[in-house]
C-alpha cells in the first residue's frame, strides 16, 4: 500500500486530507479504496506528530510510527553531521540499518551515503524521502547485513531499538547485534554506532571501547547514545562520556573525578540535564556548582551558591515541608517544584522556586 501513495490517486489524497479539516475529510473518501484511504490518513496522521521532531520536512515525509517513536529531533541529526564534518573528515560513508533513516539522509547532505538495510519496506521509504529531505548523495540498497561488503571509509550503524515488552534493552538481542555492530566499526577503524540512551548498566560493557561516549539531550530529553570510533591517531585507554545539550550546544566532559559527597540540603537546590545523569556526570557538575548530591535527592544536587550553568536549572529552596503536610500557599508569580526527598531525618517535601540569574553566559 505504500507504493500506491506514491501513485497519482495516493498524491492527490494525501494533499486533499492535508489541507482539509475535520468537516471535509468524509467526503475525501467517496469512491476512493478504503486501504488507500487508511493509509493515507495515518500518513497525515504521522505527519502531525513528526512535525516538532522533523520541521519542515515533516508535511512531506513518509512515515512508520517507528520512523517518529525512533528518531531524534532534526536538531541531532544536523549536530552529528558537524561532529563529523568537523572530526572524522571522510567522504564515503556507509549507513548500516537505516532504523529511521533520518540520521543516513542528513549525512547525505555533504556526503556520499551508500544506506544498506534487509527489510524492503523501510528502503523503499528512505528512497521516497531522499528528494524530499534533498539528499542527492542517498543510495539506499536492500541488503544481509552481515553480507555486506564494506567500500567506505567511516562507517554509521543505527540499533536504536524499540525497548522490548519489559521495557528492557538488550543490545545483543537486536539483528544485527551491538557485538557484530562493534566489531563492524572497529574493523572498518572510523566510524560511530547511535543506541538508545537508557541501556541497562553493564548491557554495552567498557562502552564499546569507543574513543567517546555522547549522550545526547535535546530540549531537556535525553534522545540517544552516540559511540564514536576513530576520533584521534590512538585509542583512547579509557572511553571519554560525554553530555550534550541542544539546541545550545553545550558538552560536559568526563575528567576522572571523585565522587563527590552527599549533602544535607543547602540554599539552592539543581536539576541535571537527564544527558548529564546517563553519562555519569554528577561529579564534574557538582564542582561546577559547587555542590553534591543531595541526601535522599536521587539525581538533585545542592549547594549554598547560587550558580549558573546549562547543564542543570537552578531553584532556591523557600520551604521545607514534612511528606504530605502540605499547606495553603499565597499565589505566587511563578509556582514554585516541589521535590520529594528521602532524608535521613524522614521524608520531606523541598518546595523551591526557579533561580532568575541577571545573565546568562
Amino acid at each position: 500500500m505504500f507504493r500506491a501513495l506514491l501513485s497519482d490517486e495516493g498524491q492527490s489524497l494525501l494533499a486533499a486530507l492535508g489541507d482539509a479539516g475535520p468537516v471535509g475529510e468524509p467526503a475525501l473518501r467517496h469512491d476512493r479504496p478504503p486501504a488507500l484511504v487508511a493509509a493515507a490518513e495515518e500518513q497525515v496522521r504521522l505527519r502531525g506528530r513528526a512535525a516538532a521532531k522533523l520541521g519542515e520536512f515533516a508535511a512531506r515525509m513518509y512515515l512508520t510510527p517507528d520512523f517518529v517513536e525512533l528518531a531524534s529531533p532534526l536538531a541531532v541529526a544536523e549536530y552529528k553531521l558537524d561532529r563529523v564534518l568537523d572530526e572524522v573528515g571522510v567522504v564515503l560513508i556507509d549507513a548500516i540499518g537505516l532504523g529511521s533513516g533520518l540520521d543516513a539522509l542528513v549525512l547525505s547532505w555533504s556526503h556520499h551515503t551508500t544506506a544498506v538495510d534487509p527489510d524492503p519496506l523501510t528502503v523503499e521509504i528512505a528512497g521516497a524521502n531522499a528528494p524530499v529531505a534533498n539528499a542527492s548523495l542517498f543510495f539506499p540498497h536492500r541488503e544481509d547485513l552481515a553480507r555486506f561488503d564494506s567500500q567506505g571509509e567511516a562507517v554509521f550503524i543505527d540499533l536504536m531499538r524499540r525497548p522490548g515488552p519489559d521495557g528492557a534493552h538488550d543490545p545483543e538481542s537486536y539483528r544485527p547485534p551491538l557485538s557484530w555492530a562493534l566489531d563492524r566499526v572497529r574493523t572498518t577503524g572510523l566510524g560511530w554506532v547511535r543506541l538508545a540512551p537508557g541501556l541497562a548498566p553493564g548491557a554495552v560493557p567498557d562502552l564499546g571501547r569507543a574513543d567517546e561516549a555522547e549522550w545526547i539531550s535535546h530540549a531537556g530529553t535525553v534522545q540517544e547514545l552516540v559511540l564514536w570510533f576513530g576520533l584521534h591517531p590512538e585509542p583512547a585507554p579509557v572511553t571519554v562520556r560525554k553530555a550534550t545539550l541542544l539546541p545550545a550546544g553545550a558538552s560536559l566532559t568526563s575528567r576522572g573525578l571523585p565522587e563527590p559527597s552527599v549533602r544535607p540540603l543547602g540554599r539552592y537546590v539543581y536539576v541535571p540535564d537527564p544527558a548529564v545523569v546517563h553519562a555519569g556526570l554528577v561529579a564534574e557538575l557538582a564542582e561546577a556548582v559547587a555542590g553534591g548530591p543531595l541526601d535522599g535527592g536521587g539525581t538533585l544536587l545542592t549547594s549554598d551558591e547560587p550558580r549558573w550553568t546549562p547543564f542543570a536549572t537552578a531553584y532556591e529552596v523557600t520551604e521545607v515541608l514534612p511528606r504530605g503536610g502540605g499547606r495553603q500557599r499565597a499565589a505566587a508569580p511563578e509556582a514554585p517544584a516541589e521535590f520529594a526527598v528521602a532524608g535521613a531525618d524522614g521524608p520531606t517535601t523541598v518546595v523551591a522556586v526557579p533561580v532568575r540569574f541577571p545573565r546568562v553566559p
